[in-house]
């Protein structure tokens, strides 16, 4: 194949999930039905957090930025491949595509950093409680939010920026229905090693990291909660925790799930659900686990949408 310098590259082809006509309505609804449940779930819990001034702390100001990332996230992907599926035109667009591994990048890498900070404020209102207002200021709150944002930002940009001095060959197909950068340097036909090498150290420091702070985190809360003396104790300390938990688990969990995918299997197909259980699953999950956990959450949810109900009643 003869290369093309990527000045010549005028759009890539994303393949989707399946080309087969009679499974394509049933992916596109599929998808629909799980954007608009994380777009109003995420939203609600938004929502709830700002209207209600019970929840005005540090630990549901970190989960409406999470749910904000949440949203930004699957708007990032999820309609282009809807609007792909209905007018059949899977071509995107090589500046599109470089803004879509850019924003994947900067909303995943935030999720994790933002995942950190909500360990690290139950670190310190389990182990450190009389200390909690003055170590967990609203100002520092908003400065790791910031900082974490700027971070995942350059670090976006600096891939992308790595993509951009790649040329690419004839074949311009990408095995996915969003450009994911794994894939896209994939079909360069120069030298990718310095791509390689910014991806694998990115993903050690903006997964790893974060993910060392929370296994420190809550060593740390399970040694303090173990020594609370009473088993209530113990249980109400804990169950602060849970909602967290698992949403840790089930984004690093599938983080790793697609990591190993791509590592042991070339079937394009299951690196594409690997992917789509990293970047679409996590995202519609988060709000329900949250809501269903966490009793304060629920109160506000029914406060919102009971005060929604009178005023559209006496209206």
């Amino acid at each position: 194949m003869d290369p093309i310098n990527q000045t010549l590259v005028s759009e890539f082809l994303l393949l989707g999930l399946t080309d087969d006509p009679e499974l394509q309505p049933l992916i596109f609804s599929l998808f629909l039905a799980m954007y608009l449940v994380t777009i109003l779930g995420n939203l609600l819990i938004t929502v709830a957090v700002i209207s209600d001034s019970h929840l005005h702390t540090p630990m549901y100001f970190f989960l409406a930025n999470l749910s904000i990332t949440d949203i930004c996230t699957s708007t990032t992907t999820i309609p282009k491949m809807l609007v792909d599926l209905q007018i059949q035109d899977h071509s995107i667009t090589y500046i599109g595509c470089l803004s879509q591994i850019c924003f994947v990048l900067i909303f995943g890498g935030l999720e994790s950093f933002l995942l950190a900070a909500m360990s690290y404020d139950r670190y310190v209102a389990i182990c450190y409680p009389l200390r909690y207002t003055v170590l967990m200021k609203p100002q520092l709150c908003a400065v790791l939010v910031l900082v974490s944002l700027l971070i995942t930002t350059v670090n976006a940009l600096i891939h992308s920026l790595t993509v951009l001095r790649l040329s690419f060959c004839t074949h311009l197909e990408i095995p996915h229905f969003f450009c994911e950068l794994v894939q896209v340097i994939k079909l360069s036909c120069s030298d990718i090693f310095l791509n390689n090498l910014l991806m694998y150290s990115a993903t050690t420091l903006f997964a790893g990291i974060p993910l060392a702070g929370i296994i420190f985190s809550y060593t740390q809360i399970v040694s303090s909660v173990m020594r609370i003396p009473s088993g209530d104790g113990r249980y109400k300390a804990f169950s602060t925790c849970g909602s967290h938990l698992s949403v840790v688990s089930l984004f690093y969990g599938t983080a790793f799930g697609l990591y190993m995918s791509s590592e042991v299997s070339d079937s394009s197909f299951k690196n594409v659900v690997a992917s789509m259980m990293y970047v679409v699953i996590p995202q519609m999950l988060n709000p329900f686990i949250y809501s269903l956990r966490n009793r304060e959450i629920q109160g506000a949810l029914r406060h919102l949408l009971h005060n929604k109900l009178v005023f559209k009643l006496c209206s």
